[in-house]
């Protein structure tokens, strides 16, 4: 096996039980790093405090990263206009927050078969919002709702 000394200088290619004993007198263990390679590539290191380190750069990249949070605001076709313009209001101020707002429309029994009001209700309340957000895509019809999602400007 090919041997990478506890100071990454490279000792050679050695048997196994010379590996083990350079290991042992060093105090830290002989670990496999290539497997696949010809011949196979070790070395000696502390294993322990290598895991540590890996843990600690994993926490590291966790805590750079930007998690996305959607609210989500729920409408039915024939809303009274107080009710629309709370949850307008509501969604208003989850893009003003920095989230990303989730629009569904839900039909209900006979609301089916009048689908263009839907579609109108779900126009109006983009254009209500076009001064805090934009649609991230066109309004989608999944089965009895109508999804729409909108992004902070």
């Amino acid at each position: 096996m090919r041997l990478i000394g506890a100071d990454n200088k490279q000792v050679g290619i050695v048997s196994i039980r010379e590996a083990l004993a350079l290991a042992e007198e060093a105090g830290l263990d002989l670990v496999e790093i290539a497997p696949t390679a010809t011949p196979p590539v070790c070395k000696i290191m502390d294993f322990g405090k290598y895991r540590f380190q890996q843990q600690m750069k994993e926490r590291e990249s966790k805590k750079k990263q930007h998690v996305i949070k959607i609210k989500e605001v729920r409408f039915r076709p024939h809303i009274s206009e107080h009710d629309f313009d709370m949850k307008v209001n509501a969604a208003r101020r989850f893009l003003k927050e920095g989230y990303k707002v989730k629009i569904t429309l839900m039909f209900r029994g006979r609301e089916m078969a009048h689908q263009e009001a839907g579609v109108d209700l779900v126009k109006k309340i983009i254009e209500q919002l076009v001064d805090a957000g934009a649609p991230e895509k066109n309004p989608i019809q999944e089965g009895r709702t109508i999804v729409t999602y909108l992004t902070a400007k």
